[in-house]
């Protein structure tokens, strides 16, 4: 479990390093915002096509040669975005990290498949902390390396810390015997097949997705506001994210509480704080402060919420757990993504409160949602 929680702490980072550097990489290159914006929208939608494409075959297949010969093309991957020549070459290069580093997603249904039944919340909350504590060290790291030695060693740095991985991962990873025969293309038809068959996975899905909006909601609009309301750079944008990871704290907790009492009170206490979180942020207009605490609060409840969730598509149908997370991923990333959609909208159109009206409702929808589906469920 250890390995397994450090595997996809090393593979979650790998798409976030970018981040705080794209003003560096826009600068040595000559871009501008548009140009550079590539990189990350190739970059998360690499990681997207993964988990359509890629995960689903931990179903047909051994999920530790999957894992292996992903982690292999990751350092490719990275070791080529290092050398990147322009804008181009760093997009594409981006879109193959994503694409690889999707492992993550297949790290987690191996874990619920080795732990026993009685701590299968637990051990998803561990790696699901782990993979947080990725994303987060990933943007620390990624800016400090940066600013001292450049853009390109922060991928260098990355590409060295998952090799040195490879040794442990050839040596203990477990073997993991394939759950179905099916043609891939079979396979990936049997996924919406498995949505429209089991009410659970749409619960799952649904509740995912709007909580997801919230989470995309906030961090696609928090740098602007605090600009044009408060006349806060990125820097101060910055250090949202260490209040806004205090979900590291609360997965692993949520997992015991999950093994205990079911998913139900769990998706439905992470909704319920996301809306109080942004009843705190309505008054981050005329208080800065209330956005550190509501990013306190929402990353909280997403990532109980994401615990709960990821713990019961494992749980439901354990010949298809690989195909489950990628129904499970499709809605975390496909609610951030129309999260930040609307809220960047509706900060042009109307300001701050209209953001925290939607996203609001959105939260209000999850949590109507797992009410009407029960405690247990």
């Amino acid at each position: 479990m250890l390995l397994l929680a450090v595997a996809a702490f090393a593979a979650a980072g790998n798409i976030h390093y970018q981040t705080p550097m794209l003003g560096a990489m826009a600068a040595e290159f000559g871009a501008d915002a548009q140009a550079i914006g590539w990189v990350p929208t190739m970059t998360f939608g690499g990681f997207l096509a993964g988990i359509v494409f890629l995960v689903p075959l931990g179903d047909r297949m051994d999920k530790r040669r999957l894992i292996l010969v992903q982690h292999a093309a990751t350092i490719v991957a990275l070791l080529a975005a290092g050398a990147a020549t322009g804008p181009v070459t760093a997009a594409v290069s981006g879109f193959l990290i994503g694409l690889c580093s999707c492992y993550a997603q297949s790290v987690v249904p191996l874990a619920a498949e080795l732990a026993a039944p009685q701590e299968r919340g637990r051990a998803v909350g561990t790696i699901l902390s782990a993979l947080f504590l990725g994303i987060l060290f990933a943007r620390l790291l990624g800016g400090a390396v940066a600013e001292h030695l450049g853009w390109r060693w922060s991928y260098m740095m990355a590409a060295a810390m998952v090799f040195s991985l490879t040794p442990a991962l050839l040596a203990w990873l477990p073997d993991s015997p394939p759950k179905t025969s099916l043609r891939y293309l079979e396979l990936l038809a049997s996924i919406p097949a498995l949505l429209r068959e089991h009410a659970d996975l749409r619960r799952v899905f649904a509740t995912q997705a709007l909580v997801g909006i919230c989470y995309g909601a906030f961090w696609a609009t928090i740098a602007t506001m605090l600009l044009v309301t408060h006349g806060l750079g990125p820097g101060i944008a910055g250090l949202i994210a260490i209040p806004g990871a205090a979900g590291i704290f609360v997965a692993r907790p949520a997992g015991r509480w999950l093994d205990r009492s079911g998913p139900g009170p769990i998706v439905a206490a992470g909704s319920a704080v996301i809306l109080a979180a942004y009843a705190v942020f309505a008054f981050g207009a005329i208080w800065p402060l209330a956005l550190a605490l509501g990013a306190a609060l929402l990353d909280c409840g997403l990532r109980a919420a994401m615990v709960a969730n990821q713990t019961s598509v494992n749980v439901l149908l354990p010949e298809a757990r690989s195909r489950s997370n990628t129904i499970f991923g499709v809605a975390v990333w496909s609610g951030n993504a129309v999260g930040a959609f609307l809220a960047s909208s509706a900060l042009a159109l109307s300001g701050w409160l209209a953001v925290c009206a939607i996203s609001a409702l959105a939260a209000g929808g999850a949590l109507a949602v797992q009410l009407r589906a029960g405690f247990r469920r």
